[in-house]
């Protein structure tokens, strides 16, 4: 394959993975992982492997749909690696009626294998405050 063709490879997983966001579609997010990729996201704990389960929950807290935005800093492919990283902003609203947003920051690693590309490692964080209070800091906009 050539760089082009890698590059919107990749862009059609993170499309995939906002749109079975937006479904709260556990299966159709889950597809997209390796069965062996390593997740290091917001809630505790510090690292984890995918699990359709533990999703679902997730996606479960919500009323509506999870609508995400990824604004792409970067995307960079050689072989069969390939590193997506920028950032998303998510907005939904809570079990209890709540809006909820915030932006984060994101890196995916995508590795190519028999059946296509596959997200292999995932880092998503946001800052927090360094006054004491540790707070994250959810307010912030790119």
């Amino acid at each position: 394959m050539n760089a082009s063709a890698d590059h919107a490879a990749i862009r059609g997983i993170v499309a995939a993975a906002l749109k079975g966001l937006h479904d709260r579609d556990a299966a159709a997010i889950t597809a997209l992982y390796a069965p062996d990729a390593l997740i290091f996201d917001l809630a505790p704990p510090l690292s984890h492997r995918i699990d359709p389960a533990g999703l679902a929950a997730w996606l479960g807290t919500w009323q509506g749909s999870v609508e995400r935005e990824a604004k792409e800093l970067g995307l960079a492919a050689s072989g069969d690696l390939a590193v997506w990283y920028g950032f998303f902003h998510t907005s939904a609203t809570t079990s209890g009626g709540e809006n909820a947003a915030w932006w984060e920051r994101a890196t995916i690693v995508f590795r190519r294998a028999g059946d296509g590309w596959k997200i292999v490692q995932e880092h998503t964080s946001v800052p927090f405050r360094m006054d004491g209070s540790f707070l994250a800091a959810t307010d912030l906009t790119p």
